[in-house]
């Protein structure tokens, strides 16, 4: 078994498409981490619509291919067309960041995903969740590259959000490990 993360973004009716994507996800792999869920403004989109985006992680004895294969039939199920142009609006993105510890690229995915250190809607919850794991790549935990990220010009606030009953994310909360920025 391998500890499988992976990015969740929608711009299109979010409320909707990250409830059924994480329905999804847990009906396939069962239990989930979910980390708070963050709004945040588009970077280099013609569409000013905000995402919302997070990090899941499950345990999973799956290939990468066929992790990714579920991915995108997830996304085409929501919508999503291989011909899409790659920054435009989109019901549900999904990323796999890291399956254990590869660093390579198998069946066409390159892991870890060089977003984790690029974009704060992929570290910022990634550090929440996970923060004592480490990058497979640079050896820090993703709480330690967090706190050396320069945010520049991205924002992103967490949001209330409500799945199955319960509170999955909340504006206000500090979260234990991660100190607020």
């Amino acid at each position: 078994m391998n500890l499988v993360t992976l990015s969740l973004g929608s711009n299109i009716d979010p409320d909707t498409h990250i409830r059924l994507c994480l329905d999804a996800l847990e009906d396939t792999f069962g239990p989930l981490q979910i980390s708070r869920i963050f709004e945040s403004e588009p970077v280099g989109f013609s569409d000013n619509r905000n995402f919302y985006n997070l990090v899941v992680a499950f345990d999973s004895d799956w290939s990468v291919g066929k992790l990714q294969a579920w991915s995108k039939q997830l996304e085409i199920a929501h919508g999503r067309t291989p011909d899409m142009v790659k920054c435009s609006s989109r019901a549900l993105d999904i990323d796999l960041l890291t399956v254990g510890g590869i660093c390579d690229t198998v069946d066409g995915v390159t892991l870890p995903r060089g977003e984790i250190t690029h974009n704060a809607f992929v570290l910022q919850p990634l550090a929440e969740l996970l923060p004592d794991q480490y990058h497979p790549i640079y050896g820090l935990s993703y709480a330690a590259l967090w706190q050396r990220f320069e945010l520049g010009n991205q924002r992103l606030w967490a949001i209330d959000f409500h799945w199955r009953g319960r509170w999955i994310s909340q504006a206000d909360a500090v979260p234990k490990a991660v100190s607020a920025r």
